[in-house]
């Protein structure tokens, strides 16, 4: 349970939870479900483990979304219907604030969930800082792309729900910064390996990653056939998404198998 915990994704969820979620006329839920996940991770984080540490992402958390409840309940209708267009994007562009800030200050947000997980002798390693670095930037940019998709679909196409704009987008570019955040540790960790042992470096498997984002090419597809007028592209998302999943399984298999 500690070790779920310290997962920066979890800290993450929140924001996650807001952004998927909020809309015209859901609001109120958006911000009340986000809030109580953010203070609910604390509870158990603290409680699980009593040594750990207090996070900037988690703080964030709170301020945020309690302030954003705050603002929701005394603001006019006009102002909350502002709110419910806008929201999902002005929380986007703060988490982007947060994750590149934190790297400008020389502290990305992921390393605080790093450091509970390793030995402390590896907390000022190069390729421990490097790898937190790569991870924050990950999801900053994931988030901008929220936001800049779901700007769009406010401001130019006059439409929050549209599928790609509101949904399709912003769900790939949180679930490619999920998988970065898994994968790449694992990666870096290789090529540490290989240096301290004197090895070339090996061109980096990004199979690997780009498996589970071709498999979302199926239900992305199935999703356009149900909701959207161009049947046509729904079936061409589904049969690329298969394609492409099997034959980058098959390469990632090859590169897991390939000798050191």
């Amino acid at each position: 349970m500690a070790g779920f915990l310290d997962n920066p994704v979890v800290g993450m969820a929140p924001w996650i939870i807001f952004s998927l979620l909020v809309g015209p006329g859901r609001f109120e839920l958006a911000v009340g479900l986000a809030l109580a996940a953010a203070v609910a991770l604390i509870a158990v984080g603290h409680l699980v483990n009593r040594g750990s540490s207090w996070k900037l992402l988690e703080l964030a958390d709170v301020v945020f979304f309690g302030s954003m409840a705050v603002i929701g309940a005394l603001v006019n209708d006009g102002t909350l219907r502002w709110l419910e267009t806008y929201a999902g994007e002005v929380a986007n562009i703060a988490l982007a604030v947060i994750a590149f800030g934190s790297m400008a200050v020389r502290m990305p947000f992921t390393l605080q969930y790093a450091r509970e997980q390793v030995d402390p002798s590896l907390w000022h390693t190069r390729g421990f800082l490097r790898t937190n670095y790569m991870i924050t930037g990950a999801w900053g940019i994931a988030f901008l792309i929220a936001a800049a998709a779901g700007a769009y679909g406010d401001l130019v196409l006059h439409n929050p729900s549209n599928i790609w704009t509101g949904w399709i987008i912003q769900i790939l570019a949180i679930v490619a910064a999920v998988k970065f955040t898994v994968w790449y540790p694992d990666v870096a960790r290789a090529r540490a390996v290989r240096e301290a042992s004197g090895l070339p470096p090996e061109p980096t498997p990004w199979a690997g990653f780009l498996v589970p984002l071709a498999g979302l090419l199926v239900p992305i597809g199935i999703a356009v056939l149900i909701f959207d007028n161009m049947w046509w592209l729904g079936v061409a998302l589904i049969v690329l998404g298969s394609l492409l999943t099997k034959r980058l399984q098959s390469q990632s298999q090859s590169e897991s198998q390939a000798p050191g």
